[in-house]
């Protein structure tokens, strides 16, 4: 007796398992993300390779995701989301095997460089749900897809930590082909493809200067702390991307078929949902980066655990199974009080969950439930962010409009980082022989994270009113597609 394969569902009948098949492969991204987090003290000894050298592998992620984001929004909604989604499972597969077989640093950097490339599936995610789901599900399934960038985070880690610990490094990315492998079947028998095309040419150009403002800004953020803040390479490239960044900006307006719509994305509704998801992104991950390097700090310090490194991880588990947990509540929140009170609510989450971090830092239980909290906050934040942002844009530019706003919040966390390294770097002191950060670092650094979400809520309040926004009728949030709108007229 053989089991029969069910047949994928007609593009009439979106399959209910579009949203899981679309979750996983969010959450595969974003644990590539941080995968290599845990390894970075060990690859000098690993690759023969300098510590300056091993920490591009988080850089250069961060810089082809910014870039590529975006990009391949706007590639997806020009000639398809299923075709770029796809695309860019392969090049997360490729990335994966690639530092797989090799040692080599400079291979390494090259096949991080593709994982990070990989980024724009979580926004082609959303525009894909957007477009084939009935509107009653959108919002819950937005949900879940925005918030994978942080469940995949908050996995990562524990996971990474453990494979490390028992396996040949090489494992882990071993597994994540697998993993992305398994993404591109699942993609190609499962998520239709949807006939929603926005008109007009590729901006290459637009996308050239984007990529370099991007990389000049970003490479600046992440690297001055080495370079120095005042040195002529840092301050040529904040020149040069500002510079650059002004020219495109002109071009953008002028041109028939932009890269970024600067006029849509200047809208009150969409420019402020992008302030607060770069704000939202900084205040996020300050939670992730310092929570294991705390308490792995020695008990020398006054103030560490001096906790290993799989034990470090698992302390942001309870955040990510959260984050799963209160996916579908944010959602009817979101429904229910329009995503504007949500994201506002969020805010405050994650204030309130700094402010219980900065009196608690002392034992292993608070430290993980003032990681918990700030997550919970994170998780209502990310669902509502998607829901401003397609509430506020023609349904052409979902794609574009969402890879923008992860953009923001890659933004953010590459400012967090600059902010944290330069923190920790600074305020020191002598313990047990060694230089270690005191207390007051770190709690100086959940002090900006909970200035930064403050921050945000100002940003969300400035927002048009949850009753007066388009889309919103009587408390309700309405971002039904053409497909999901004729299917309901059918």
């Amino acid at each position: 007796m053989t089991a029969e394969m069910p047949e994928p569902a007609s593009p009439s009948t979106p399959s209910p398992l579009i949203v899981p098949v679309l979750a996983f492969c969010g959450m595969v991204v974003a644990v590539m993300q941080t995968l290599v987090v845990p390894l970075l003290p060990h690859i000098p000894e690993l690759t023969g390779a300098s510590p300056g050298a091993a920490g591009w592998l988080v850089t250069i992620t961060l810089l082809t995701g910014a870039v590529f984001t975006p990009v391949l929004g706007r590639v997806g909604d020009m000639y398809g989301k299923r075709r770029v989604l796809l695309a860019s499972l392969g090049v997360l597969t490729a990335g994966s095997v690639l530092c797989a077989i090799t040692s080599d640093i400079g291979l390494l950097i090259t096949g991080r460089a593709l994982q990070g490339a990989a980024l724009a599936v979580i926004p082609l995610g959303i525009s894909i749900i957007r477009d084939e789901l009935p509107a009653e599900r959108v919002l819950s399934s937005i949900a879940l897809m925005s918030s994978t960038l942080g469940i995949g985070a908050a996995i990562g880690l524990p996971v990474a930590a453990v494979v490390i610990e028992n396996f040949d490094w090489h494992t882990m990315f071993w597994a994540s082909a697998a993993l992305g492998l398994l993404d591109l079947l699942l993609v190609l028998w499962i998520v239709p493809e949807s006939p929603l095309r926005s008109p007009g040419r590729f901006d290459l150009p637009g996308t050239v200067g984007l990529a370099a403002t991007l990389v000049g800004f970003l490479l600046a953020i992440t690297q001055g702390a080495d370079w120095g803040w005042t040195s002529p390479r840092t301050l040529g490239l904040f020149g040069a991307s500002l510079v650059i960044g002004l020219l495109w900006g002109r071009y953008e307006l002028r041109t028939a078929s932009p890269m970024v719509d600067l006029r849509v994305s200047a809208r009150p509704a969409v420019l402020l949902t992008n302030v607060a998801a770069l704000l939202i992104g900084f205040a996020f991950y300050a939670n992730s980066l310092v929570t294991g390097q705390m308490v792995q700090e020695p008990t020398s310090t006054g103030y560490g655990l001096g906790a290993s490194i799989v034990v470090s991880g698992l302390c942001l588990l309870p955040g990510g199974l959260a984050m799963v947990a209160l996916s579908p509540v944010s959602a009817r929140i979101s429904a229910t009080y329009g995503p504007r009170t949500a994201l506002g609510l969020a805010a405050v989450v994650m204030a309130v969950g700094y402010v219980v971090r900065f009196f608690t830092s002392h034992s292993l239980w608070a430290i993980v439930a003032g990681a918990t909290v700030v997550a919970s906050g994170t998780a209502i934040a990310y669902s509502a962010l998607p829901a401003l942002v397609m509430r506020a844009v023609p349904v052409s530019e979902t794609g574009a409009a969402n890879g923008l706003n992860t953009l923001m919040r890659s933004v953010g966390q590459a400012c967090c980082s600059a902010v944290v390294a330069a923190v920790l770097a600074h305020v020191t002191f002598l313990a047990g022989g060694h230089t270690a950060p005191t207390l007051h670092a770190y709690l100086l650094i959940f002090l900006i994270a909970a200035g930064a979400a403050l921050a945000a809520l100002v940003a969300t309040l400035c927002l048009p009113s949850d009753r007066t926004a388009p889309g919103v009728s009587g408390g309700t949030v309405v971002l039904s597609g053409p497909l999901s709108a004729a299917r309901e007229s059918a």
